[in-house]
């Protein structure tokens, strides 16, 4: 997802409220990839606030994780549809693309909204511009 760098981890330790917004990034790609993966994920938690310690441990297994499942995609796979129930049960049939293309831009929005929290707190937050990672 990086490129072969190393994913960014933000500065923001003692800013509570990017520290969940950026743990909710994390919760919800490994809720993604377990209905890609047709598993329940219902039990999986979408909110919660851990430390920065575990925030890149996450980076590093849900990266693992994603590359894995993309690994095992032909190109024609992208078109086929899961079923899945979101958090509150309801279930819905979503083609492979969208469920990917819907993780990238949740995780951008939410970044965005980190960079605004950090910049509040007079703090420059890293560059997250996907240009920047594909160069």
């Amino acid at each position: 997802m990086y490129g072969g760098r190393d994913p960014p981890i933000p500065s923001f330790s003692h800013n509570d409220q990017a520290r969940r917004l950026f743990s909710h990034i994390l919760y919800s790609e490994q809720v993604r990839l377990a209905r890609l993966q047709g598993k329940d994920s219902l039990q999986l938690p979408i909110w919660g606030e851990v430390e920065i310690e575990v925030c890149e441990k996450m980076v590093k297994k849900n990266e693992e994780s994603f590359a894995a499942f993309l690994a095992n995609l032909d190109k024609t796979d992208l078109d086929q549809f899961i079923t899945y129930k979101n958090s509150k049960g309801h279930q819905f049939n979503t083609s492979i693309r969208d469920v990917l293309i819907h993780v990238a831009l949740h995780g951008q929005h939410h970044r965005g909204q980190i960079n605004a929290q950090l910049r509040a707190n007079h703090v420059e937050p890293i560059n997250t511009d996907f240009i920047t990672f594909v160069r």
